[in-house]
Formats: C-alpha cells, structure tokens, sequence
C-alpha cells in the first residue's frame, strides 16, 4: 500500500535548522507562549520551559506568579504589532494561545483574535521564526454534524464570530506556508477541560494530551502546513485523526470512563437541537456574538506553578 505524503519544500537553511533541533532535546533557544495566563496556557509552561532555553510567556495580565526555570514574562497587546514584534527576538518557535476564548460580538473578536493572528505570523516571518503552533478550535468546522466522520480536509464551516477568526488563522496560517514556508501546526482543540456535559464524553481532550499534542507540534522534525484535532483517545470522539499521523501525536486518556454517570445526569438529549447535533456543541446553537461558554459549566482548574 502507497501512503501519499504531501509534498513540503523546505530551503538549506531550514534542513539545517531542522537536523540541528534533532541533536538535543533543548536544542531550541527561544519559545514564546501566548495566552500564559489562561487555563490551557498554565498546563504549558511548565513543559515549554525544558524544551527551550528560553520560554517568553506572554498575556494581558499583569503577573502570572511564580516563574519556571528558564521562562521570563512579559504583558502584551496581540492587536498591537510592535508589542508582539518585540517579543520575537531570538525565537526558534512561537506556541499561539492567546485569544479571546469565547464568543464576543465582532468588534471584540476582531482585535486579539483576528488582527492578534495576522500580528504573530507577520511578526514571525520577519523574524525568521521556524514554527508556529496555533490553538485553533473545532469551531472552525463546528456547523458540521457530529454524524458527519469528518477529518482534518473538511472544509471550513464556522459557528460563530469566533470560530470565523479561526478560519482566517488557519487560511493566514496556510498562506505563510506556501508563500513564505513559515510552518505551522494548527490545533483544532474539542474540549479541554473537565468533562462536566454530555458533549465532552466525546470531545475531551485531558491536559497530559493537550501537553503530549503540543511537545508533538514542537518537536516533529517536518510539519510544513499540518491540521489535527485536539482530542483524546475517546471511543466516542467525532472526528479523524488519520491525515495526522505524521505528528505522532498517540493520546492516551479515554473519557469513556465519565459516560454512565454524564449520561444519567443529562437525561434525553433533543436531536433537533444544533447543540446537541453539531460539533459545536453550544456554539452552533447560541446567536452570533452571544457567549458559548456560559452554558458549558467548565471548571477553572488552571495550574500554578510552586515556589
């Protein structure tokens, strides 16, 4: 059996860079994490801090405690280039998860998430950055139906404002590739977070995975432009994997364990309900600009780090 492969052109100083990252695990000098202050970001740190010699965090909030080894912390605006320019110097790879987590009305969406992205790769580019590893979101195709086996060719089909800027990151994302041969690896997250509704038992992604999917984008010799989802090894999961191998990205954790009792607790679920039909989940069914994560009960279990 043949496997396509998709054809990635990389220059001489891009193979070098490369085979030197192979050498050592630490190999890398410099990676800036955005969105250091949130939920996901605080399971970051700590891992991106000993693959580098160097992790520059970076959010809007003024601390974020206790530093790890080798991570230094700056505040900054993603809507403002010079700010993010700035924190490029030096850096080998950017981790981009940073963002207005949420729906918003547009004007609050269009800043950090849309103009914040175009900032980073631009930033990026000028700075010969290598990679960047983007949190996209599973609300770039949340309109498709869950009975749909989609995988990571499906097209784009938003749900709301938010799940748009993450079309236009991805789309941003693929054009650096083939114009500039900047990679990057967009995550498209399901649900990471405690698994507290019906919805989750298929799309969680548990932070040992988020961990695991995020060392595998950094640390994969080739990505060229690559997509998968952020999922974990759920029987019930919705979506395809399998044009991602190349990642070697192999969850571990399996939220079947959570299903008898979430099940119980959530009763009959209404199939004409978009919420409950679509990948989305409460995205799909919200009105445009009205928040999605306010039906969801997601539990602020963010990580801190010891002195």
């Amino acid at each position: 059996m043949w496997l396509a492969i998709p054809q990635i052109l990389l220059s001489t100083q891009q193979i070098v860079t490369v085979l030197a990252c192979n050498e050592d695990d630490k190999a890398m000098k410099k990676i800036v994490l955005t969105g250091a202050a949130g939920r996901l970001g605080s399971y970051l740190r700590e891992p991106l801090s000993k693959m580098a010699d160097e992790l520059l965090s970076t959010d809007l909030a003024e601390d974020i405690g206790t530093l790890y080894s080798g991570e230094s912390y700056v505040t900054a605006d993603l809507a403002d280039y010079d700010a993010i320019d700035a924190l490029m110097h030096g850096a080998d790879m950017v981790v981009h998860f940073g963002a207005v987590a949420d729906e918003a009305p547009f004007n609050e969406i269009l800043g950090p998430n849309i103009i914040g992205a175009y900032n980073i790769w631009e930033a990026a580019y000028q700075h010969k950055v290598r990679r960047v590893v983007y949190a996209s979101s599973i609300h770039a195709v949340g309109m498709h139906e869950k009975t749909e086996a989609i995988g990571i060719d499906a097209p784009h089909r938003p749900d709301t404002y938010y799940g748009l800027a993450k079309c236009f990151a991805e789309d941003l994302a693929r054009m650096y590739w083939d114009k500039r041969k900047l990679e990057a690896v967009c995550l498209r997250i399901l649900s990471c977070a405690q698994v507290t509704n019906a919805r989750a038992v298929g799309s969680w992604l548990s932070y040992d995975d988020l961990v695991h999917l995020v060392e595998q984008a950094v640390t994969t010799p080739v990505v060229g432009f690559s997509v998968i989802y952020g999922v974990s090894n759920n029987d019930r999961a919705p979506v395809d994997n399998s044009g991602a191998r190349h990642l070697g990205y192999r969850p571990k954790d399996n939220a079947e364990q959570f299903a008898e009792k979430i099940y119980a607790e959530a009763g009959v679920l209404d199939p004409a309900d978009p919420g409950n039909l679509c990948h989305g989940g409460p995205f799909a069914s919200v009105e445009l600009g009205n928040s999605g994560v306010a039906t969801m009960n997601i539990i602020d279990d963010r990580k801190t780090a010891k002195e």
